[in-house]
């Protein structure tokens, strides 16, 4: 691939002149060089990490538009290195938590009427659960660093004997060394949960200065339509200013939980009887401060949600500024204020963890129910058959993501726990106390959990199998020319019935959450009820009842802390292999489409950088060129064209066409999101462009038909293609064709059939087009565009896929 800059226009062409095939890819990633079927590309317009490609051979279209009358000029914009690009972003695995909670955010129920409070309510309630997901994370940090470490460990004997590293803040091993007083311990282990902050901010702030800071293309005095969808308002893909305000929240949320969790302690000595007046007075001072710092945060989540109607350039920079240097400065008063020298203070027992983790998770779960409440009430105002859970998707991922919370961070301190504890179990007659008790009951509520799960899975296993046989008889109707294979036939139904299975995932997540739910309410009572870990509450009980608590908290804290080396293997794995991150990647395309509205801290909004990357460059070339224009997408490729199309003017949207195959936009977005892709904004959309054609495979677990009402239908939705091509050898096929599923959707000959339809359906509105061209260059009022991939060889050009060819486009 040459790096070189080709022309972007060369001069403005006839309007029956050159048109443009813009290609988007799907998830996963791709090279231009596959794209455009050719080895030689070069970079149009962009950056190493999203940028326009051409054929070197198509680099002066534009100066040559004679040469272009009957065919199109590819063009590649790829994008896969905003997700999968370099091996730092393998570190957003440890953000997963952040980023479900804000998908939470996006799958509000669509409403006919105007509810603007409900609404409202709904982006408070997923924002404070977000919230919550901070301080959970930093609570976890300070369990590991001050309580199970300097705390419990140091302040023990047998266990700082068995680490070294520890030995000088031991107070029996190193006799009246300075930092040896619980107080300075403290203070000192508060450095790790405060760097946690620190690079979570860098982070934060790092993607906000290169996605958030992308510019949407300005509108100009045109006037807006609200349309049917918020995604085509001006201020949708700029979310600059709300993300810098969470951040600064968060931030400030994170600092103040290291504060209180270092001032707790020394301030309950200071309150005993005997205890120092002054340092008394100045505890309760400290306090009363950093509840009013949490209020504000509270009050600074709550204040603002997305500015969209409007590209809202401001920022808050006194607040942006000010909130986590105040936080910062409270904190290091209380560090000095917690490593006073307090003669006869020593550690004992467990930091206040449990009334810690018990409240967080007593909040997380009236925040879901809540939410739940306002969700049903605005799918009963526009109701819908097709949404999922009635409504409840949103609550059941933000129930989701707190599991997830949890159980990260819980793991991490069970591993920790486990580790320091040099004598046995902790809790359970080790050299230390060990982990909150909340904790370990949450751990113990993962078998019962992963029980449920393979009920689930073979439920969903007869549930395939009995699909499979039924569509044995549609397989042989789909190729009745051909002779009887019954392995064959049953290889096919099974991949369509597997396929199938996408559309049982809300049911499973449904599921899952209303169990967590359940399990987790059960974990917290337990552990306020009893005040001890379940194989000792249940100590003289029934043999069953006894046995089973036992066994579920020593498998419970196995599987918790193995999924926790999982995890960390699977992401340094993914930071030193380029395929692992790619992997991860395809976890990123689908999960990062959204802006961060709910979290600051979750991976960033690639989106926020493609979709004016493609409307600017769209509008540009034809303004400069008068060309035709058609734009295609693969997979996740067609929901950043539904996207840009919608950014586009209303005068420019006008004159698109749309080509898009292996799409999610109905059967994954558009019930999962139905406010911002429903049956109302797909239908819009099919109004507001020239023309919209969608091509799916019932062997697709991804894509799938759009399912517009009447005739609307079928206009957009083609027939489902035949996967695979041919049922056994043919002479076209003489080898076993592969099932090709998602991808590769232009190996099928409908595929360039359908492309050619579409061309043809913007048939110039003035004299000009070549005769015999099958209505292949194409005008549509000056505007010119891409679909994707006829890969049918045109004469006179090298390449296997010919100067038309549009080539895999990786899904």
């Amino acid at each position: 691939m040459e790096a070189t800059k080709g022309p972007t226009t060369g001069g403005r062409a006839p309007s029956d002149g050159t048109a443009l095939e813009l290609l988007v890819h799907g998830v996963g990633g791709t090279t231009p060089e596959e794209m455009l079927d050719d080895p030689r590309t070069v970079r149009v317009t962009g950056d190493e990490t999203a940028a326009v490609y051409r054929r070197a051979d198509d680099a002066d279209a534009e100066r040559r538009p004679e040469a272009y009358r009957d065919k199109p000029v590819p063009e590649a914009y790829v994008w896969s290195n905003l997700t999968s690009g370099n091996a730092s972003r393998a570190l957003w695995l440890f953000l997963l938590p952040f980023m479900v909670v804000n998908l939470a955010h996006w799958m509000r129920p669509r409403t006919r009427r105007s509810r603007s409070r409900a609404i409202g309510a709904y982006g408070l309630l997923v924002r404070l659960t977000g919230l919550t997901l901070t301080v959970v994370l930093v609570a976890a940090a300070c369990e590991v660093a001050l309580d199970l470490a300097v705390w419990q460990c140091a302040g023990t004997r047998a266990c700082a004997e068995d680490h070294s590293w520890l030995k000088f803040l031991s107070p029996e091993l190193f006799h009246h060394g300075w930092w040896t007083q619980p107080g300075r311990r403290l203070a000192l282990g508060a450095l790790a949960p405060t760097s946690l902050m620190a690079l979570l901010w860098y982070l934060s702030h790092r993607t906000w200065s290169t996605y958030e800071s992308a510019q949407p293309m300005p509108r100009g005095d045109e006037p807006e339509e609200d349309g049917h969808t918020a995604l085509g308002r001006p201020g949708f893909w700029y979310g600059r200013r709300l993300v810098a305000r969470l951040r600064a929240a968060h931030t400030a949320a994170g600092l103040l939980t290291i504060a209180a969790a270092v001032g707790t302690s020394a301030a309950r000595f200071d309150r005993a009887a005997g205890g120092p007046a002054v340092l008394d007075v100045l505890g309760r001072v400290l306090d009363g401060l950093l509840i009013a710092g949490g209020c504000f945060v509270v009050w600074v989540v709550a204040r603002r949600g997305r500015s969209e109607r409007r590209l809202d350039s401001e920022l808050d920079r006194a607040l942006v500024r000010r909130l986590p240097l105040v936080s910062l400065g409270l904190l290091v008063l209380t560090l000095v204020y917690a490593g006073w020298s307090r003669p006869g203070w020593e550690s004992g027992g467990r930091l206040p963890g449990d009334a810690t983790f018990g409240g967080i998770a007593l909040v997380q779960g009236a925040l879901v129910v809540a939410l739940a409440v306002v969700a049903r009430a605005l799918h009963r105002g526009s109701p819908d058959t097709r949404t999922v859970l009635h409504g409840l998707g949103g609550p059941a991922v933000a129930m989701l993501a707190c599991a997830l919370g949890g159980v990260m961070t819980g793991g991490v301190a069970q591993r920790v726990a486990d580790w320091v504890d040099g004598s046995g179990s902790p809790g359970a007659g080790g050299s230390i106390p060990g982990p909150p008790v909340l904790l370990t009951w949450q751990a113990s509520v993962i078998p019962p959990l992963l029980v449920m799960l393979l009920v689930l899975a073979g439920w969903l296993a007869v549930h395939t199998f009995v699909r499979t046989r039924r569509g044995l008889a549609q397989v042989r109707a789909d190729y009745p020319e051909e002779p009887a294979d019954g392995a064959r036939a049953r290889q096919i139904a099974a991949t369509r019935a597997r396929a199938a299975l996408t559309d049982r995932a809300p049911l499973a997540v449904g599921l899952i959450s209303a169990v967590t739910l359940l399990l987790g309410a059960g974990a917290l009572a337990g552990s306020w009820g009893t005040g001890e870990v379940p194989s000792r509450a249940a100590e003289g009980t029934w043999a069953l009842l006894d046995g089973a608590a036992q066994v579920a908290q020593a498998l419970g804290s196995w599987l918790i802390g193995f999924g926790s080396i999982l995890f960390v293997t699977w992401g340094r794995r993914a930071y030193k292999d380029v395929s692992a991150r790619r992997t991860i990647g395809i976890l990123w395309d689908v999960g990062t489409f959204w802006p961060r509205a709910a979290h600051p801290f979750a991976p960033p909004c690639y989106a926020e950088r493609a979709v004016p990357d493609l409307t600017w460059r769209m509008a540009t070339w034809t303004r400069a060129t008068g060309g035709r224009l058609v734009l295609s997408g693969h997979s996740q490729g067609s929901v950043l064209a539904a996207a840009a199309a919608w950014q586009l003017k209303p005068s420019m949207r006008g004159r698109v066409g749309l080509l898009t195959y292996g799409s999610p936009l109905e059967r994954l977005y558009g019930r999962w999101f139905p406010a911002y892709f429903g049956p109302e904004a797909l239908e819009g959309l099919h109004h507001e462009v020239v023309c919209w054609r969608n091509l799916h495979r019932a062997t697709d677990p991804i894509g799938g038909p759009v399912r517009l009402p009447g005739e609307e239908g079928t206009r957009v939705d083609a027939p489902a293609f035949k996967d695979p091509l041919a049922f056994g050898r043919t002479e076209l096929h003489p080898l076993p064709a592969p099932i090709l599923g998602h991808g590769d959707y232009q190996a099928d000959p409908a595929f360039a059939r359908e492309r050619s339809a579409l061309l043809a359906r913007l048939r110039p509105a003035v004299p000009g087009q070549r005769p015999g061209s099958g209505g292949r260059a194409v005008d549509v009022g000056g505007v010119a565009a891409a679909t994707g991939g006829d890969r049918r060889k045109q004469p006179g050009k090298p390449g296997k896929g010919g100067q038309g060819s549009s080539g895999r486009s990786s899904g």
